[in-house]
């Protein structure tokens, strides 16, 4: 599977603060990779030429972001589990724009750029941890300087190609 994303900048406390709450809250991701945005989820390997190609003609400067706002999503029946994530306010319609240039047929789903903080067994939990991530960390800023294509292998993700905005 390949994978697209949008790496950022932030700031140590904030990077610090993202990367603890992946690795205490979505262990098998936070060892894969550190805090991103996700322009392409799971693509087949056919279409790592056509990605590369959009990649290397992005022609796009560097861009901020906020991080202002959490959100829970619930996974369906008959889990109870939930995915806790935070959006930017700020930075939104660049993601949405570069999610529109590597997905043109659209996937589906609406999109909505996030990054991922914690997988929880019950909605409840990652309630809780919204609360406290809320009241001590938010607002967080930052800037998305490159994006990456990405592999999956048996040994975790390989960086295919990288471009800096």
């Amino acid at each position: 599977m390949l994978y697209v994303v949008a790496l950022p900048v932030l700031g140590e406390a904030d990077d610090t603060a993202l990367r603890r709450l992946r690795a205490q809250y979505h262990p098998r991701e936070a060892d894969l990779i550190g805090p991103h945005f996700t322009l392409v989820f799971g693509a087949p390997l056919d279409r790592e030429s056509a990605l590369r190609a959009m990649l290397e003609a992005i022609e796009r400067r560097p861009f901020w972001f906020v991080l202002e706002r959490l959100v829970r999503h619930d996974l369906p029946p008959p889990s109870r589990g939930a995915y806790l994530y935070a959006t930017p306010a700020d930075g939104l319609a660049e993601l949405v724009e570069l999610h529109e240039t590597f997905n043109p047929v659209g996937s589906g789903e609406p999109f909505e750029p996030h990054m991922t903080l914690g997988l929880f067994e019950r909605a409840t939990e990652a309630e809780q941890v919204a609360r406290i991530v809320e009241r001590q960390h938010l607002p967080m800023h930052g800037r998305v300087e490159a994006l990456a294509l990405l592999r999956r292998t048996a040994e975790g993700l390989e960086t295919l190609r990288s471009v800096r905005l």
